[in-house]
């Protein structure tokens, strides 16, 4: 049975990066009712390596969830928006798996992006994301780390196709860490983003 998108595009004042995951887990998985919400998906682990240096940044102090309040201020504030490739999905299996998504119904990325006017750069967080985000604009995939122009509804955009933050892609957290600091840095959000030292420090 088609499962709809449970959540609203995410799509802060001023947003220069829209990062584009396939769709969301599982109801049953979440730990928040944001995107990448499942404990078991290391993005936010990501996220606060990069910019904090502490990949339990965006936790709660149990460990056991993370925190939805901290994770959509740092993005408002970074101009970070986020939302999904896909609209409508079909669960082909009772998992979180990408590998057993059909999607029904891609998201309007054009619709998206006219909300978001001074967005530059779209980020695919994974393989599906990509396919699908490619098939939809008609551009080639770039390889995981890499970039390609492509235009849509009269604006030209770069596409970053970065690693998955799913643990079932075999790669450390470090690792795929190092594409994310690498894109952030290359859309200008490092060090921007980061946290300013102490005065006199």
């Amino acid at each position: 049975m088609p499962e709809r998108h449970p959540l609203e595009p995410f799509l802060p004042s001023g947003a220069r990066l829209l990062m584009l995951g396939s769709f969301p887990p599982q109801r049953k998985r979440w730990s928040m009712d944001f995107f990448y919400p499942n404990l078991q998906n290391d993005m936010w682990r990501i996220v606060g390596h990069v910019f904090f240096g502490d990949r339990h940044h965006f936790l709660r102090p149990d460990r056991k969830a993370f925190d939805r309040e901290r994770i959509a201020s740092f993005c408002a504030q970074c101009g970070i928006a986020l939302y999904d490739t896909a609209e409508e999905v079909i669960r082909l299996k009772d998992n979180a798996s990408d590998n057993f998504l059909e999607v029904v119904r891609e998201t309007d990325l054009a619709a998206l992006l006219d909300r978001i006017p001074q967005c530059c750069a779209v980020v695919t967080t994974g393989q599906k994301a990509t396919d699908t985000l490619c098939r939809a604009v008609g551009c080639a995939a770039p390889p995981v780390g890499g970039s390609v122009a492509f235009a849509l509804a009269g604006r030209t955009l770069r596409l970053y196709r970065m690693p998955s933050s799913s643990r079932a892609y075999p790669r450390s957290l470090e690792w795929k860490a190092e594409f994310y600091r690498a894109m952030f840095a290359a859309c200008g959000m490092l060090p921007a983003c980061a946290p300013q030292p102490e005065d006199g420090a």
